[in-house]
């Protein structure tokens, strides 16, 4: 649930955003119905055309399909399609600032390693 919406992006967008991050969790299954249109609108307190936007930019991605008479759902393979996106973007966008930052600190392979077994264990 939303608590307030950002003023920085357009609400159809981060509404889709939550529901990706809600397929790639797992919390929304491949095959499973999203919710109406309408309680969405209700739910998030948003106009119905702007949950529509959301759902036709997942359309357009090929995450999610509309059946006719049935409402949307989560096609099959979606999550892997998104992880493997999300994936890619991490190692070319994000991974060569960490890999900067790590040098810049003079870390070395085995601090970072036993760190990440701590945070992993907590």
């Amino acid at each position: 649930m939303v608590e307030q919406w950002k003023d920085d992006r357009p609400i159809y967008l981060q509404l889709k955003d939550q529901i990706l991050t809600m397929i790639m969790d797992g919390v929304l299954t491949e095959g499973e119905a999203l919710p109406s249109v309408r309680k969405v609108a209700v739910e998030y307190q948003i106009n119905p055309i702007t949950a529509s936007k959301a759902y036709a930019e997942l359309v357009d991605e090929g995450l999610v399909e509309k059946r006719r008479g049935l409402g949307m759902f989560i096609l099959d393979g979606a999550r892997s399609k998104l992880l493997a996106a999300e994936q890619k973007a991490f190692l070319e966008v994000e991974w060569p600032k960490i890999v900067e930052l790590i040098s810049r600190l003079g870390l070395d392979t085995e601090e970072l390693l036993n760190a990440a077994k701590n945070a992993q264990s907590n």
